[in-house]
């Protein structure tokens, strides 16, 4: 249904919500918001809002545990006196922000705008941009223009599809209706500021709790109100001593706007309204040194720690840093690379413990992986030497008709009329005695007490043993020595449909500055489980594709390439199963064959330089029964 009137063009001022004060007595939503890599305010769910409200009001110096509400959070916690969020398990620490909207707005009514991305699911807008959409699809505006909030996206809301003006790109949206973010009332102060402290304990009655998440908890907070009351006490001595990490000369130059407004406003973690300290003041904490700061620039930090932020804020960071002083330790705070000795979360906890003791600590941002090449011309991109074709798609196997699963296991064993006085490993019962299946499983010619031996690896089991197992496996013709992991016949998987593609590129990677580039790309899209899937016609979701890994352009590379493609016409690359980085289940994963998705670095283990990756990659290949002997084919 065609939509009446003109179309909207966002003023520059933060769109059409409202998050700044115009009455200090009225209701507001509140939106709880975390600062991403790219400096972007993410909004968390109401659901999530709804608890750290819960906990603000019964100890507002106190510790909230996202795992509580949401499982996927369960190593994120919200320190409300730092105003950052806490890994545990890494180390990482951002900032985090309390805005207020309208009732009347998008968060107000519980309305949800996303986008559907490139693995078919969908994900939420800014919250900016959905009270900004949402204003305009109440007043049944046709289309919506987001270029002044610095996004070169047109919203059409006649296709419910957004288009990027540059590409043209088209993506689908939607809009749905969820859990209403929490509303508060009475006066809002502009600014507030929290007592050093330890906050109550997190037991029911007010008492400390002793599991280990709220011991590790309480301690972090502990540290950080250690810094809090040593550098008060330093600030009115007037002995504080300034490092590099809060003085003067910034780790990283950068600017600072916030919604239009210019000097006195106050940019950085925990920062907010009132009135803020530039950077050469007296009054700073370890958590300031995240966001970068400079003598010259309007945009100042503030020294107290504040729950509210009027307006919208943005925050623009470089990576130009700053001369470090000889003799100040640099400790990263945020991912160590893989081959750092130092655990993150151990880096971070030391960082603040040596500011407490009034030791200069200089905080620095350790390099962000290099995943991709430059971008590359298509006629720049050549067929692998040696290798047929540049594109593969899954084949499935299907099972010869009249291979039985006695079938199979009479084909790979030969039978043993004297059985030794040993354990059958599959059943755990003695090999001279009947089978553990024995009335669980029958199948006919194939008697609970009769041994087998495979022809390779000579290890024997009851032949009704390997019938069970085979009937618990992928069912694909081949059988798998649950001892030695020997595999007769052809083992494959049970890969989801997609394609595979392989090419090489000018560039080199990290350890072999002389060879060219094997670049494989994979992409499989989201689809429907079948019976050889975990959960039969449940959907399983495909995050990340397309996935770019890479070989070195040399005869072991093209080797390893040439058996990465008989293990993808196998299915055994990718499965279905539960994320071991995510723990969202049901979605495609790795399936024990490593790849190298990092282009120019290996600060995730997952890139070169990599000296005896191409001979691991070898002998896992080899564990799926893809070896030399295939290379013949």
């Amino acid at each position: 249904m065609a939509r009446p009137g003109s179309g909207m063009l966002v003023s520059a001022g933060g769109g059409t919500g409202t998050s700044g004060y115009q009455s200090q007595s009225v209701a507001r939503v509140v939106v709880w918001e975390w600062l991403n890599e790219h400096g972007r305010w993410r909004p968390y769910s109401a659901t999530v809002c709804h608890h750290i409200e819960n906990v603000l009001k019964g100890d507002p110096r106190g510790t909230v545990v996202l795992g509580q509400v949401e499982p996927q959070l369960v190593p994120y916690i919200i320190d409300l006196q730092s105003m950052h969020q806490f890994r545990q398990d890494t180390g990482t620490m951002r900032p985090v922000q309390r805005k207020f909207y309208e009732p009347s707005s998008a968060p107000g009514k519980g309305v949800v705008w996303e986008w559907e991305n490139d693995s078919g699911s969908w994900t939420p807008y800014d919250m900016e941009l959905c009270v900004s959409i949402q204003h305009a699809y109440e007043k049944q505006h046709p289309w919506l223009d987001l270029s002044s909030l610095g996004f070169a996206y047109l919203v059409d809301f006649t296709s419910m599809s957004q288009t990027n003006r540059q590409s043209q790109r088209r993506r689908r949206l939607r809009r749905r209706m969820d859990l209403a973010y929490p509303l508060i009332a009475g006066a809002i102060p502009k600014s507030q500021s929290w007592p050093v402290g330890g906050g109550r304990g997190g037991g029911p009655g007010g008492g400390p709790c002793s599991c280990a998440q709220c011991v590790l908890v309480n301690s972090t907070r502990a540290a950080s109100n250690a810094i809090l009351a040593s550098q008060r006490r330093n600030a009115a001595a007037g002995t504080v001593r300034q490092s590099n990490t809060f003085a003067g000369t910034s780790l990283w130059s950068g600017t600072g706007t916030i919604g239009g407004s210019n000097a006195g406003n106050n940019v950085g973690a925990g920062g907010g309204g009132g009135k803020g300290e530039n950077a050469g003041g007296t009054n700073f904490n370890c958590s300031q040194a995240l966001v970068s700061h400079t003598h010259s620039h309007a945009a100042t930090i503030n020294g107290q720690n504040n729950l509210n932020r009027p307006g919208t804020q943005r925050i623009a960071v470089t990576s130009n840093r700053g001369a470090i002083p000889p003799g100040v330790p640099a400790l990263p705070v945020k991912n160590l690379t893989g081959s750092g000795p130092v655990h993150p979360a151990i880096a971070g906890m030391t960082g603040i413990l040596m500011c407490a003791a009034g030791l200069p600590v200089c905080l620095t941002r350790a390099p962000k992986p290099i995943l991709h090449p430059p971008p590359i011309n298509k006629s720049d991109m050549k067929p692998v030497p040696g290798v047929n074709g540049i594109r593969r798609k899954t084949k499935k196997k299907h099972l010869r008709k009249g291979k039985s699963p006695e079938d199979v296991v009479r084909r790979y064993t030969e039978k043993i009329k004297v059985a030794p006085d040993e354990d059958c490993t599959i059943c755990m019962e003695r090999l001279v005695t009947s089978s553990g299946y024995e009335g669980v499983l029958s199948h006919k010619g194939i008697k609970p007490e009769m041994v087998g031996r495979l022809g390779k690896c000579k290890h024997m089991y009851h032949l009704l043993c390997l019938v069970a197992m085979y009937n618990n496996g992928n069912k694909d013709g081949s059988l798998q020595c649950p001892t030695c992991k020997a595999i007769y016949g052809e083992k494959t998987g049970t890969q989801p449909p997609g394609k595979m593609e392989y090419h090489v590129i000018p560039h080199c990677l990290p350890g072999y500055t002389d060879v060219k580039t094997i670049r494989i790309v994979y992409d499989i899209p989201a689809g429907i489980q079948t019976t050889e899937h975990p959960n039969p016609g449940k959907k399983f979701s495909a995050r990340g594709f397309p996935r770019h890994c890479y070989l070195p352009d040399n005869e072991k590379g093209r080797k390893v390439l040439k058996l990465l493609i008989t293990a993808w016409d196998r299915r055994l690359i990718f499965t279905i199963g539960t994320s071991s980085t995510t723990g969202e289940s049901d979605t495609v994963v790795w399936n024990e064959i490593h790849h190298k998705t990092e282009f120019g670095s290996n600060l995730t283990g997952h890139g070169y330089p990599d000296p005896n990756y191409l001979d691991n990659v070898l002998t896992e290949l080899g564990v799926q029964g893809i070896g030399e002997d295939n290379l013949k084919d």
